[in-house]
């Protein structure tokens, strides 16, 4: 949609250029309306663009400091979450050599936790903001190389505050984070996330 408006504001001004004098020498105005008009579309469809592409940055940086090494973390857009039926809520692919790509999805919803919590005062997170800033956690260690599910959630619950410093929490903000999730999500989580620590 972006680069279309954007053509078509290019077209209509190719279009004065080339027509701006009529046969009886008549100059006509600059179409300022339809340009504009495209422009603003253009810069409506650009700026959720760029703080998507903020976000993600931000959170590959904090991630990359975890990990160790450099990893990629990309949020789902609106359109792959419209077509996503799966129910977790972030993923690592797994090559045919059982060895873990560099990368993780986090879904559109928790990346709008993360978002939020990102700007916020970082002191009262809710619930779902500290779900979130697990889930990015968990999914770095499985970047890391841990395959088991019961693992990467204890290692990632050890990690946790370092995320949340990684994201620009305090020290205390970030052991309360931690100890939130342990406390009050940790003990409903599915068997198979349990038992390693």
């Amino acid at each position: 949609m972006l680069i279309g408006f954007l053509a078509l504001a290019a077209v209509v001004t190719i279009r004065w250029v080339l027509t701006r004098v009529d046969a009886l020498g008549r100059v006509a105005p600059f179409p300022r309306i339809s340009v504009g008009l495209c422009l603003a579309i253009v810069l409506g469809c650009a700026v959720p663009l760029v703080v998507h592409a903020r976000l993600e940055h931000r959170l590959e940086r904090a991630a990359s400091t975890v990990a160790g090494e450099p990893v990629r973390v990309h949020c789902q857009t609106v359109g792959e979450a419209f077509v996503d039926v799966g129910s977790e809520l972030g993923y690592v692919r797994w090559g045919e050599d059982g060895v873990p790509e560099r990368s993780t999805l986090i879904k559109s919803h928790v990346c709008g936790d993360l978002r939020a919590w990102l700007g916020s005062s970082k002191a009262h997170p809710t619930l779902d903001q500290v779900v979130a800033v697990h889930v990015l956690t968990h999914e770095v260690m499985h970047m890391t190389g841990t395959t088991d599910e019961a693992l990467a959630e204890c290692a990632a619950m050890g990690r946790d505050a370092e995320t949340a410093i990684a994201l620009g929490a305090s020290q205390d903000e970030a052991a309360a984070l931690a100890q939130r999730y342990r406390t009050e999500v940790y003990p409903r989580m599915p068997d198979d996330y349990r038992g390693a620590c």
